[in-house]
């Protein structure tokens, strides 16, 4: 076992630590920032859309994803940044495919908004 917090108390700590995560996030990555400002936008579209709960809530979950993803994504750079800024085929590799796994989600978040949006005009 890890030595470290225990019970409620590491649960606030890792809640903490989060917190410092997307803090660092929205101060050091644009894409976030611009992906957070996509999100604000669309979240209230999605609840007040005339469609059923699950459907707001796969929208919603869409844009969250791409959030989370890139998250993901910046920790990678991260982390290749931090064991050396020289050039190497592997660090390339590693920054490509988590960006690669961003444009996949931004993807998926479109073809869902349109497909859901192209229904609604549809069903009218």
């Amino acid at each position: 076992m890890k030595p470290g917090y225990k019970g409620m108390q590491r649960i606030f700590k890792a809640t903490e630590f989060s917190i410092q995560g997307l803090k660092a996030a929205w101060k050091n990555e644009a894409a976030f920032r611009q992906e957070v400002v996509l999100v604000l936008i669309l979240v209230p579209f999605a609840l007040l859309m005339s469609v059923p709960l699950l459907t707001k809530l796969i929208l919603i979950g869409s844009l969250l994803l791409i959030l989370i993803v890139e998250l993901i994504n910046s920790a990678i750079e991260a982390v290749v940044d931090r064991v050396g800024k020289e050039h190497h085929e592997l660090s390339g590799q590693a920054k490509d495919i988590g960006s690669a796994a961003v444009l996949l989600t931004l993807i998926l978040a479109v073809v869902t908004w349109l497909s859901v949006i192209i229904n609604f005009i549809i069903q009218g």
